[in-house]
């Protein structure tokens, strides 16, 4: 988070007998660092990981390991997950946590401490989380957790029952590719376990009463939320809001005590999505998690958590999670829609039953030849994605795909907003990538096709039916509301991997970006 990628500002990093490796933010590093130059310490790199090394280093010299670590604790300002080894206590990690994620494990001869489950999960499916404030000390197959007051604490043993298979490329070019081609065992198991109504009364029943609902979530999560709000507001009549997370966290709310707050997460870590949660605790709102990794900070301190079963993501641009936080939403919002009489149990059941037969259809999707679009985007500089209502939704998260992986730059925009300034940018062959799904809407979708095409633009449509104007068709075999958006995006997807791939980008890993941002 501090200074370029290079060597001199890599982990770990060392000061005296002191070295450490840090995951987070330290908010207070530039007095800190200032307070040690004075004492006539030297940095060498420019991180903030740095000052917690050589400030530990300084605790340290007056006190024993572990009550400097303590005092540490109480000086540092931000988030962190810290590993911190000693040349004094060579068969022993010390760990500790605040706002990150932080797991240990151990067996007979070994001990673990890792950010993430999959990182030991071959070697120890048995782990337990660090609770903030706790110490954890680790020898070789023993581990000690010490509350503030040194007293020992009794670990909760949390089971990972994933299949650690899913975090290997079986044949595919990227993890990306073969998690795109996952979305369909991953709709097959989140209807298996939602996919009917006496599931869905059992699994959502809690969500009856809510009066307005509140969507917080950051990133791709914060596309599903536009998605949610759009179905939510249309279908089950229930008001809902949909925030940017960084935003939310330090503005006003007017939730009451029958409203609800929900918080999606892929990981559970994200850092302003956790914030904001604790925020609307204090408001003793209630709150819902949406995440997809068992145990991790949003499940655990949501009121109610629903799982969204994606199973291990490995690449850093999400595309399985996305889906099956979409199909999750959806769920939910057929079953607020049938509990409130605004649809029928039989069309619910039908839309269930379509769900549930799937394959076919994303089958096609997936193999279909789109290289006539990614072999014409990878020259292009700039892209634009176009939608209204829950189109908008889904052309985000296709913009995001695209620019996150293929470093092509990209926005999108609600359809009618393109005549207010952005279609000045639109000039001869510029590639407009518009979602054409909702049927209440699309004769005035085309019209801001029409619009662009005038100015000379290259238009691709996604839609379920053929209109005229268009350059370039990708066609969804499906006329279902509830099931468009799910469909929409497989081919939104594909098309940012494989121009990725002919731009020779690291798909899996993209410059500058985390899976889990654990950092304001």
């Amino acid at each position: 988070t501090h200074g370029i990628p290079d060597k001199r500002n890599a982990h770990p990093h060392s000061s005296g007998k002191i070295t450490i490796v840090h995951n987070g933010i330290i908010e207070n590093y530039e007095g800190l660092k200032a307070s040690l130059l004075n004492k006539g310490y030297n940095f060498i790199s420019d991180t903030d990981s740095e000052v917690v090394a050589v400030l530990l280093n300084d605790l340290y010299q007056n006190d024993d390991l572990v009550s400097a670590i303590l005092k540490l604790k109480d000086i540092l300002k931000g988030s962190y997950a810290l590993v911190i080894m000693c040349e004094d206590y060579k068969d022993k990690l010390f760990a500790i946590r605040k706002d990150s994620p932080l797991l240990i494990a151990n067996d007979d001869d070994s001990s673990y401490v890792a950010s993430d489950i999959l990182a030991f999960a071959n070697r120890n499916s048995h782990y337990s989380i660090i609770e903030e404030g706790d110490l954890a000390i680790l020898e070789s197959g023993k581990i000690t957790v010490l509350d503030s007051t040194l007293k020992q604490k009794k670990r909760k043993i949390i089971t990972f029952d994933g299949d650690i298979n899913l975090v290997q490329k079986g044949g595919f070019f990227s993890f990306m590719q073969k998690e795109i081609w996952e979305e369909k065992d991953v709709i097959k198991k989140i209807l298996a376990k939602y996919g009917d109504l006496s599931k869905l009364e059992k699994e959502f029943n809690f969500l009856k009463d809510c009066r307005k609902i509140d969507i917080i979530a950051c990133g791709s999560a914060y596309h599903v939320g536009v998605a949610f709000k759009y179905l939510i507001e249309e279908f089950a009549n229930i008001e809902a809001n949909v925030e940017i997370a960084s935003e939310y966290r330090y503005k006003k709310n007017f939730l009451g005590k029958d409203d609800l707050a929900v918080f999606i997460s892929q990981s559970g870590e994200t850092a302003d999505t956790l914030a904001s949660l604790r925020k609307v605790k204090e408001q003793n709102i209630k709150t819902l998690g949406i995440v997809n990794v068992v145990g991790s900070s949003i499940a655990r301190e949501s009121d109610k958590v629903i799982y969204t079963l994606a199973g291990p993501e490995i690449a850093v641009a999400t595309t399985k999670a996305f889906v099956a936080q979409l199909l999750t939403l959806t769920l939910i919002t057929l079953y607020l829609a049938y509990t409130r009489n605004t649809i029928t149990e039989e069309y619910l059941n039908k839309t269930l039953l379509e769900l549930n037969n799937l394959d076919e259809k994303i089958d096609e999707l997936l193999n279909r030849d789109y290289s006539n679009i990614t072999d014409m985007l990878k020259n292009k500089d700039n892209i634009f994605f176009i939608g209204r209502n829950i189109d908008y939704a889904i052309a985000l998260e296709g913009s995001l795909k695209l620019k996150e992986i293929s470093y092509i730059h990209s926005e999108a925009y609600a359809a009618g907003e393109l005549k207010h300034g952005t279609i000045s940018l639109i000039e001869e062959n510029t590639p407009v990538i518009a979602l054409i799904t909702k049927d209440s809407i699309k004769d005035k979708t085309m019209n801001n096709i029409k619009e662009v095409k005038a100015r000379g633009a290259y238009v691709i449509a996604i839609s379920n039916e053929l209109k005229e104007q268009i350059d370039n068709y990708i066609m969804i075999p499906c006329d279902n509301e509830f099931i468009l958006p799910i469909l929409s995006v497989i081919p939104l997807q594909i098309i940012a991997h494989d121009t990725a791939r002919l731009k020779g980008c690291d798909i899996d890993k993209p410059r500058n970006l985390a899976k889990s941002v654990t950092v304001e």
